[in-house]
């Protein structure tokens, strides 16, 4: 069953200089760092600080070919986590119609900010990302893990949500 989480943060990982969404589940210390492009973490960047680009990024094409169709998003949800790698899929209603599109999470989460529908993450995925390094290796993932647990929230950076 997924459970519904919000942007945390945006933070650049101080190992690898690698951009990290930080999802955060409401009312918890439940985080799941995903680690993403740096143009991804940009037009996610864009969306939380409400900046309008001159021309339409894809995400925004996106969005307005979504809804040129009639059509809209109801969620994205992040429905797996395998090989470190992990997935999601956009959620589309055209009438009674849904639609399902596989996506990277972080462009299904830019264009979520974008439109307003929610973010979720399938329980297994949580579950999974939380193994110790026995049961999966995502050593760098639980370290981060921990940390994010001790940080103080101002050291996330201004894309606080």
């Amino acid at each position: 069953m997924p459970v519904e989480m919000k942007i945390k943060g945006l933070m650049v990982d101080p190992v690898s200089n690698m951009p990290i969404i930080i999802l955060r589940k409401p009312d918890t210390n439940v985080v799941l760092p995903i680690w993403v492009g740096i143009f991804e973490a940009n037009a996610i960047a864009m969306q939380i600080e409400k900046i309008q680009s001159p021309r339409p990024m894809t995400h925004d094409l996106l969005s307005s070919v979504i809804s040129s169709l009639d059509a809209r998003v109801e969620k994205v949800v992040v429905t797996e986590l395998k090989d470190n790698t992990f997935f999601a899929v956009i959620h589309l209603l055209r009438g009674v119609t849904r639609v399902e599109i596989d996506a990277r999470p972080s462009d299904a989460m830019a264009l979520a900010l974008r439109v307003g529908a929610p973010i979720l993450v399938e329980e297994s995925v949580l579950e999974r990302s939380t193994m110790s390094g026995e049961e999966q290796d995502v050593d760098e993932t639980e370290r981060l893990r921990r940390w994010l647990e001790k940080v103080d929230p101002e050291e996330l950076g201004k894309y606080e949500m």
